[in-house]
């Protein structure tokens, strides 16, 4: 019983003996080391904050997949059973045109699958439910099988049309988070930040641009790296030129030059992740954002006439 009634600051002291033991870098006199220890603890925390939102946008991605996917199965079955009731005061072409209203509706997110089961969904539930005789698949007239028709056609052209539009919206998006990139490295250059600085911002750029396992910086040249990236935005190993856009960056090391007046004044290392494809857009804004390194290195260290 003794020792727990000792005062608090007896066991104050003990943790800070305890502290100044075990990691003497946390002792006052070592503020410098706390200090580093902060910032490399905060620009972890960064990194793996970065690594985990991808793994979280596809984890949430393939959640919302299924959803749409289960959706343009349901709806079309709710609304036609919900119809079901004035079968027989409305007409089937009125039937119909609810039916095109939910197609639309799931073509709507711009996945082309979910629009075609919505459509081929539609069409047999409003065979089903709606067309004489009830409950059963069989087409007694023209007419209906026409409709029946109609709703397909209408749902693959519908989404078809928003997958097209989807795709547009995403392309877009992208060109406007490589832009933003860029002006965030381009911004330090034009307002004279060191070049340590550029240069860490633009290691962070690249990575999450070329979608990279790993990216660092060298002023040395690498004579063992046969991948390098052209001021043109080409990848090329050896002599020979690589598909980025389909095979996504080389899995060995990839040679980035930073430029400037016609001098080679660094070097981007990349590390690509596997399978990742990499269009040529993107090549060409990571040559930029290189090139904004290379401008930054020569009013720090001018080339000699």
């Amino acid at each position: 019983m003794a020792p727990r009634n000792r005062p608090a600051k007896y066991w104050d002291n003990r943790v800070k003996k305890v502290k100044s033991t075990l990691f003497p870098g946390l002792c006052p006199c070592h503020s410098d080391h706390v200090n580093l220890v902060e910032d490399l603890s905060g620009w972890d925390d960064e990194q793996n904050s970065a690594r985990r939102d991808p793994a979280m946008r596809r984890m949430f991605g393939a959640h919302v997949e299924g959803w749409i996917l289960l959706a343009a199965v349901v709806a079309p079955v709710g609304a036609a059973l919900a119809l079901t009731p004035g079968r027989g005061h409305l007409d089937t072409a009125d039937d119909a045109l609810i039916l095109v209203v939910v197609i639309v509706a799931v073509a709507s997110t711009g996945r082309r699958l979910a629009a075609a089961i919505a459509a081929l969904t539609s069409a047999l539930a409003f065979d089903f439910f709606l067309t004489r005789p009830y409950n059963s698949f069989r087409i007694t007239t023209h007419q209906d099988l026409i409709t029946e028709l109609l709703l397909l056609v209408v749902g693959l052209a519908v989404g078809e049309l928003a997958a097209r539009g989807r795709s547009h919206r995403l392309a877009a998006s992208d060109r406007l988070d490589e832009l933003a990139l860029l002006h965030k490295v381009t911004e330090l250059t034009a307002t004279g930040q060191e070049s340590h600085v550029v240069i860490q911002t633009a290691v962070a750029a690249l990575r999450q641009l070329l979608v990279l396992r790993d990216c660092s910086f060298t002023r040395t040249h690498p004579v063992q790296i046969v991948a390098h990236i052209t001021p043109q935005g080409d990848l090329t190993v050896g002599s020979k030129s690589w598909a980025t856009e389909s095979l996504g960056l080389p899995t060995k090391t990839v040679d980035l030059p930073a430029r400037s007046g016609g001098w080679t004044l660094g070097h981007f290392l990349l590390a690509p992740t596997p399978g990742k494809p990499v269009s040529h857009e993107r090549l060409i804004v990571a040559v930029a954002i290189a090139d904004q390194v290379g401008a930054a290195l020569v009013v720090e260290h001018p080339i000699p006439a």
